[in-house]
């Protein structure tokens, strides 16, 4: 008897363990071609100097949908993780019920040589730099953030490929946010979107830092130049706008031009109303940053009111709305699966 047994659970045992690892095998298969559905690497760039770029999207690519009316675009953060922020991105369509044929969610990926996906024919950044728009480093050389953003937005305002898209709305959080709000003051491409017929809306969220337009800097009774030499680089770039990158200097406009082309358009403002500490760890604590206030929702107020500063300064009418979500830290999560950011950004039709 104990040799029968034996024999038998020498057949059964590899047997369980057979059925076992094809049904966790199949799970796991399902699971990764799901993964595999969203992630996905597009060309962008101009014809004949195009270039790889990792990207998270709810359609194919290869083939999208001819009636998507509508991108949305959401940026990550400093851990550069693009599917998070893509999950993120379509708790957000759905409060917001755009989950849909006709709204495509797209999370670019900017990477570092460490990052997994990373491989030497892509774009790739050292550390953060890519958050300050500057060029990538490695791997593909000479593509600063801000181009990677332009190519992008001109992939999809592309007619043959999305002949039906009427509007692209920008996301950025934490130091995603800090590229894109210097991308809305900086790019030169909004107005042509426009005047194309693409709608053009950059959505802002908690940057540690916002670019100034002059050497003005909040104070008590208002805003006024900054005397000091502890931080004598206060005004520089990316904090200010001297020795600017050369994507705006190319553009040969005074500090009034930009800040009125930047008036003009389409920006909304956020931040999580407990985004209040000082001491957050990843928050920019340079003597370039504290200036702009001490925490992330102070420095955003602050940029708001040197908004209207400057708009009374150069009689120019600008108007940005701004607003905070109620009980929330800095969590891009928090802020974009709240029904009040989504009442706010995709407002019921």
């Amino acid at each position: 008897m104990p040799t029968r047994l034996t024999t038998l659970l020498r057949v059964l045992v590899p047997a369980v363990a057979i059925a076992s690892a094809l049904m966790a095998g199949g799970c796991a298969s399902s699971q990764t071609t799901q993964t595999d559905r969203s992630q996905q690497t597009i060309q962008i760039g101009p014809q004949g100097a195009s270039y790889p770029f990792v990207v998270f999207a709810n359609h194919d690519l290869q083939a999208p949908e001819a009636g998507i009316e509508q991108a949305v675009v959401i940026l990550h953060g400093v851990k550069r993780n693009a599917d998070t922020y893509f999950a993120t991105g379509r708790k957000l369509l759905k409060l917001a019920q755009l989950q849909n044929p006709q709204t495509l969610l797209l999370a670019p990926n900017f990477l570092t040589e460490a990052d997994h996906r990373a491989n030497n024919k892509l774009p790739l950044w050292r550390k953060d730099n890519w958050m300050q728009g500057e060029p990538s480093g490695f791997g593909l050389g000479g593509v600063s953030s801000f181009q990677a953003l332009d190519d992008v937005v001109r992939y999809l305002a592309d007619r043959e490929r999305f002949p039906a898209l009427k509007r692209i709305t920008l996301i950025g959080h934490s130091a995603g946010a800090q590229l894109m709000q210097r991308y809305a003051v900086l790019n030169p491409q909004d107005e042509s979107l426009r005047q194309s017929g693409i709608a053009i809306r950059y959505v802002i969220s908690s940057p540690s830092t916002y670019v100034y337009f002059d050497a003005n800097r909040p104070h008590s009774q208002g805003f006024a130049p900054v005397v000091t030499i502890m931080c004598p680089s206060y005004n520089r770039y990316r904090y200010g706008i001297d020795a600017a990158p050369a994507y705006l200097q190319v553009q040969n406009l005074n500090a009034e031009q930009l800040f009125r082309r930047y008036a003009g358009r389409d920006v909304t403002y956020l931040v999580g109303s407990k985004d209040n500490d000082p001491a957050n760890r990843i928050l920019d604590k340079s003597c370039g940053a504290r200036m702009q206030g001490a925490s992330r929702v102070e420095r955003q107020i602050n940029y708001l009111a040197y908004e209207r500063f400057l708009g009374q300064t150069w009689n120019i009418a600008v108007h940005h709305p701004q607003f905070q979500v109620p009980g929330i830290g800095h969590s891009a999560n928090g802020l974009y699966t709240s029904p009040l950011t989504a009442e706010r950004l995709f407002p019921a039709r």
